[in-house]
């Protein structure tokens, strides 16, 4: 019985891992805009939110499946409450991560780079708040479509989050000291809004072709890197 449930279990895992990559991303990106001795608590406390976010979700399971359920149909599409949520948390990435992207390539006075406006805690963290709900919610509808067993989704997201609270910082400090990854990481982002977007007016975007692609922009980045340094 526990090596039936092993299976499923670590797949579901791995699956709350990758789908928790741009929330880590979202909350590192945050982080880099407060003082050095603030950053480590943001991102604990993004992470932790997010976790206890999906934990509660848990235990209104029923509430969240309803959620598929059609509200509205305008333009001959469906819009149920996940979608509506999916929608506005995409508008919602697809704006920061623009207007970052915007802050930190913005030039004044020839080849200076504007410097970005920094950010008070509280705020951030509010801001980290609206994404952990987004993607909470389509984590755990993601979750119920692949294992029955509540017990095995709230070890999973226990689990998951435990990994990206130790992988918070170790990429964090990866984006710090290459900035030029902080571009890719923002545009990634814009690719997640996107995403969130389609998804919600149904135009599913399987999420390995984003995944691919950014991988690849990754390893050309590497590659680029390397020859500059030589």
């Amino acid at each position: 019985m526990i090596v039936e449930a092993l299976i499923p279990l670590l797949s579901l895992i791995a699956l709350e891992v990758i789908l928790g990559i741009d929330n880590i991303i979202f909350i590192s990106i945050l982080a880099d805009k407060l003082p050095e001795s603030q950053r480590d608590k943001l991102r604990y406390w993004g992470i932790g939110l997010a976790m206890i976010i999906r934990l509660c979700l848990l235990g209104v399971i029923s509430w969240i499946l309803k959620l598929d359920t059609v509200l509205f149909t305008a333009f001959d599409v469906d819009f149920s409450g996940k979608g509506l949520i999916l929608i506005l948390g995409g508008v919602f990435l697809l704006y920061k991560s623009t207007k970052e992207i915007f802050h930190n390539t913005e030039v004044s006075d020839g080849n200076e780079i504007t410097s970005v406006k920094k950010g008070s805690f509280k705020k951030l963290l509010s801001e980290i708040i609206i994404l952990d709900l987004v993607f909470s919610i389509d984590s755990i509808i993601t979750a119920v479509g692949m294992v029955q067993d509540l017990w095995i989704m709230y070890v999973s997201v226990i689990a998951a989050v435990t990994i990206m609270l130790f992988a918070s910082k170790l990429i964090s400090q990866f984006i710090q000291r290459h900035p030029s990854f902080k571009i890719l990481a923002l545009c990634f982002l814009m690719m997640i809004g996107i995403s969130l977007i389609g998804e919600g007016l149904h135009f599913i975007i399987p999420k390995g072709y984003i995944y691919f692609s950014m991988a690849f922009a990754f390893l050309v980045d590497i590659i680029q890197m390397k020859k500059v340094k030589k």
